[in-house]
């Protein structure tokens, strides 16, 4: 296994396996050029995968609108660049519209065509909850699709999200039923301390 040379902005370190020496991963704040790299990677979950329901893949101009909505939320858009190239990318958004779920958000990380199993999502979801410490939020929630989507729930549990329930056959895509299992993980204090806004 080799390590890579890693810079996060920010985040912490975390090794890239699989890689060459040289392989170079910047984990930085999504721009909006990103976004038809964004795009490609999340059509392909669409159209191949059941980690979305989304059935019809969102245009470049839905995908920056997405963005725009999160940064304006104040919560972080991230990608993962990899030798120059965007191979991964997560966000934070709200988790419920209510105004009582304020301090809850939801966590979204979808990785390249082939990208899977070199660490990118751990270093992801690290730089994500890093962000996500320094505001005002204090529980994660992780919507997985698919109770054998392992990679995903491996990956969650590797960061401190326990099993909170699972709702069986809820979504049905590619002529089958789907459960969806929730994950999650305090923030900072979580729940040990009243808000401080």
């Amino acid at each position: 296994m080799t390590s890579a040379n890693i810079a996060q902005v920010p985040g912490r370190s975390a090794p890239i396996t699989g890689a060459s020496p040289h392989t170079a991963l910047i984990i930085r704040d999504a721009a909006p050029e990103d976004m038809a790299d964004v795009q490609r990677i999340y059509a392909h979950h669409v159209l191949h995968g059941t980690a979305t329901f989304e059935e019809v893949p969102p245009t470049v101009d839905d995908m920056l609108a997405r963005r725009t909505h999160v940064v304006a939320s104040g919560m972080p858009y991230l990608v993962a660049v990899l030798d120059n190239e965007v191979a991964g990318y997560c966000y934070a958004a709200q988790y419920r519209p209510r105004v009582a779920y304020r301090y809850t958000i939801e966590d979204s990380i979808y990785l390249a065509e082939g990208q899977a199993g070199k660490g990118l999502g751990k270093a992801l979801l690290s730089a994500l909850i890093e962000r996500c410490e320094q505001g005002p939020w204090r529980q994660m929630i992780a919507v997985i699709a698919g109770n054998n989507n392992l990679s995903s729930i491996g990956l969650h549990r590797s960061m401190g999200f326990t099993h909170a329930g699972t709702q069986l056959a809820t979504g049905f895509k590619f002529n089958q039923w789907i459960d969806v299992v929730f994950m999650q993980r305090a923030l900072g204090p979580g729940s040990g301390t009243p808000p401080d806004r």
